[in-house]
Formats: structure tokens, C-alpha cells, sequence
């Protein structure tokens, strides 16, 4: 692991600059990975949702409905981040183009900022495949279970 080989036995970077450098471009990599789910993130976690609701207790694991929280909570944090980011692009000066400081640093900090929630993604994402593998193995009467929620867009019932 990078931290591992580049930092010190009390975690700190042994090369400050380097070690700034590479924790920026992960955080772009990580958000970059996530953009093309994020507007179908919300869908999926309805069907998720959909799909527990459905679900004998028996088939269901106590720790998905958390998952489902944590991933809602950390998708509202980015969507408030982005909003923020917009704003923060919008006042940009007008020079302000990729490759210059203005526009690399407000990205890179806006990057920072979303690192918690894409990290909460990418261990509890997991969850929604293992609610819908058990839908799709759990016999009902009528037929298989729901696989979808709400169309993408769409918020279900409750939501603003």
C-alpha cells in the first residue's frame, strides 16, 4: 500500500509534497470512477430498498439496512458538495482554466472533500449486489421479487 512504503511509523509522509501529489490524484481517480454511477446511485439504492422491504427476515442481513443509510448519507454529502463546487466554479476569475491554480486547487479540494463518501461507496456499494442477488434467489408468490424502484430521477415516496 502507498501509505505503507511512504510514510513513517507514526503515519507521517516522509516526503510531504510527494505524498499531497499522490493523495490528490487518488481522490480524482476515486471520483472520476464513481461520476458515470452517481446519476443512477439514487436508483439503485430505491431498488435496494424496494428489494429488502420484499425480502423474508431470514434472507436478509442485519447490517444492509445500515449500508443503505450510510450510502444515502454519504450520496446527499456529495450531491451538497457538488452544489458547493459549482458555486465555487462559478466565482472562479474568468483566467481560471485547467492547469492553472485557481481552477486545479478549488478541484483538487473539492476532490478532498468528496473523499469520505466515494470511500463509504466503495465498501458498502457491495451491499446493494448482495440485496439483489438475494431478491433474485427468493421464491414469492408471485413470482421473483421486485428488482426495481423508482425510474432514475425519481424520488420514492417521502422524498423531497
Amino acid at each position: 500500500m502507498y501509505s505503507d512504503e511512504h510514510t513513517d511509523l507514526n503515519g507521517w509522509p516522509h516526503d510531504e509534497h510527494a505524498y499531497g501529489i499522490r493523495a490528490s490524484q487518488r481522490d480524482a481517480d476515486t471520483h472520476a470512477a464513481f461520476d458515470p454511477l452517481r446519476a443512477g446511485a439514487r436508483h439503485l439504492l430505491a431498488t435496494a430498498e424496494t428489494q429488502l422491504a420484499q425480502l423474508p427476515a431470514g434472507n436478509v442481513q442485519s447490517r444492509w439496512r445500515w449500508q443503505i443509510d450510510v450510502l444515502r448519507l454519504a450520496l446527499d454529502r456529495l450531491d451538497a458538495l457538488h452544489e458547493q463546487w459549482l458555486q465555487t466554479r462559478d466565482a472562479l476569475p474568468a483566467h481560471a482554466a485547467p492547469g492553472t491554480p485557481a481552477l486545479d486547487d478549488a478541484l483538487a479540494e473539492y476532490h478532498a472533500k468528496s473523499w469520505d463518501c466515494l470511500d463509504a461507496w466503495a465498501t458498502h456499494g457491495d451491499a446493494l449486489r448482495e440485496i439483489n442477488t438475494a431478491a433474485r434467489r427468493t421464491p414469492s408468490p408471485h413470482g421473483t421479487l421486485t428488482t426495481t424502484g423508482p425510474a432514475p430521477g425519481r424520488r420514492g415516496p417521502g422524498r423531497k
